[in-house]
């Protein structure tokens, strides 16, 4: 059974989600506040943090900023945003911060398990084999592991910039588009496209040492998108 845990302070929500997602073997557990679910955290090493953006204590931005910045603590726990606002720039604030997901409410329940059952498979990285990703100089990742080491140091990458890395090194040379980028990840809304796209390909390019005047793995191709550039072994 997979552990969730739900930061907020709805408690109405919290008792309908938590007897919704045990008819899909997942056990909820709520915190109301951000010290408690703190406690949490530490305590059950939860596979899903639902957290909710408007708490008390400190916002939702600023549990994930936390979390995020703590790997070597919470590792790269995979987190869903929830928000009672549906603005399109909250939202991208929520994946700029390094959430996995971000869904607004009032939402539809099979949407939210559906996301959940989406990202916790993509985490668990099934039916992936060491042997799917070709070598490039000064970057290693173990698919079986989930690592990625560049220049033989190790890289924190979220669920989603890891899932875009290995996209990229599946198809090197291949120009994405904004759009095929995000159909083939997950669990951003259409409106999102360019904006989303653009903050995860700069997140990633920030943590491999990256910039785009001066790309050495991944290349901007002005007006159609995004190309793996980096040098085979």
């Amino acid at each position: 059974m997979k552990q969730i845990l739900l930061i907020d302070d709805d408690e109405k929500l919290g008792q309908l989600l938590t007897q919704y997602l045990e008819r899909y073997d997942m056990q909820v557990t709520v915190a109301h506040t951000p010290s408690k679910g703190f406690e949490y955290l530490k305590r059950l090493k939860p596979d899903l943090l639902i957290l909710d953006v408007m708490l008390p204590e400190k916002d939702g931005f600023e549990i994930c900023r936390e979390i995020r910045a703590k790997s070597s603590v919470y590792g790269q726990l995979p987190i869903m945003m929830l928000t009672a606002h549906g603005e399109v720039t909250d939202r991208i604030v929520g994946l700029e911060l390094g959430a996995d997901d971000y869904l607004p409410k009032p939402f539809e329940p099979r949407e939210l398990v559906a996301r959940i059952t989406n990202i916790l498979r993509r985490a668990s990285d099934e039916g992936r084999s060491t042997g799917d990703l070709p070598s490039f100089k000064g970057l290693e990742v173990d698919t079986a592991r989930r690592t990625v080491e560049l220049d033989g140091e190790g890289v924190d990458l979220t669920t989603m910039e890891y899932e875009l890395l290995v996209l990229f090194m599946q198809s090197p040379n291949k120009t994405f588009s904004r759009d095929e980028l995000m159909n083939r990840l997950r669990g951003i809304d259409a409106e999102l496209f360019s904006r989303a796209v653009d903050t995860l390909v700069s997140r990633l390019r920030h943590k491999l040492g990256d910039t785009s005047k001066t790309p050495r793995f991944i290349k901007t191709v002005w007006g159609r998108g995004y190309t793996f550039v980096g040098e085979p072994v």
